[in-house]
């Protein structure tokens, strides 16, 4: 099963490795106690969920000491792959349903990883201040922009000035149109030759 992670983060050390194999056991086990992934497309984790979360990583390579908000985690996406991947910077992951950040916690013991600090809360309750936002498809841009602007640090660290990536689908000019100057859309197929990955996207706007 990481065999498709393997084939586009060919890199990986053998401890990365081990903790993407782990996860297939981990959520398999977890999302029959708790639904954090669709029943239906728990088989297509890597490629659903692990792969496209780690699109991310296709477009920007977090530097050492890179603050990262994952908002509206659910059980871990996209923020559990990507500090597998970035084990030098720090990621929060929020979400308002406490089972699903329990799952992520669970997950992110179990292999292991110590740049991950899941929380059981709303986003308009956090204060922090952040690298980047990153996010999958949890609300139109514009209301995610309107509650996480506040949460924007100033200073910079990366090649790619600070701001908000999700992962979306579908057609989105209309979402977009507010942020059509600045905005940055990505056609995941761009990058991954799986069929599933069309007509999904990477959307990146500078803050």
């Amino acid at each position: 099963m990481t065999e498709i992670i393997k084939k586009y983060f060919p890199h990986l050390t053998h401890r990365q490795e081990e903790q993407i194999a782990a996860l297939d056991v981990l959520y398999h086990d977890w999302n029959a106690k708790i639904n954090v992934v669709s029943r239906k497309d728990i088989d297509n984790l890597y490629e659903h969920h692990i792969l496209h979360s780690l699109a991310i990583a296709r477009r920007i390579r977090f530097r050492e000491g890179t603050n990262v908000l994952d908002f509206g985690t659910g059980g871990g996406f996209p923020g559990i792959p990507l500090a597998i991947l970035f084990p030098e910077s720090n990621f929060k992951l929020i979400d308002g349903t406490g089972k699903k950040v329990k799952v992520a916690k669970e997950v992110a013991d179990s292999i292991g990883l110590d740049n991950v600090l899941p929380v059981h809360q709303r986003g308009e309750e956090e204060k922090g201040k952040f690298d980047f936002i990153v996010s999958r498809a949890v609300m139109p841009l514009p209301d995610l922009m309107k509650i996480v602007r506040k949460n924007i640090a100033r200073d910079q660290h990366n090649a790619l000035p600070n701001g908000v990536m999700v992962l979306k689908g579908g057609n989105l000019d209309e979402e977009l149109k507010p942020f059509r100057k600045i905005a940055e859309r990505t056609e995941l197929s761009q990058w991954f030759d799986e069929a599933w990955f069309k007509e999904k996207y990477l959307v990146y706007v500078p803050v």
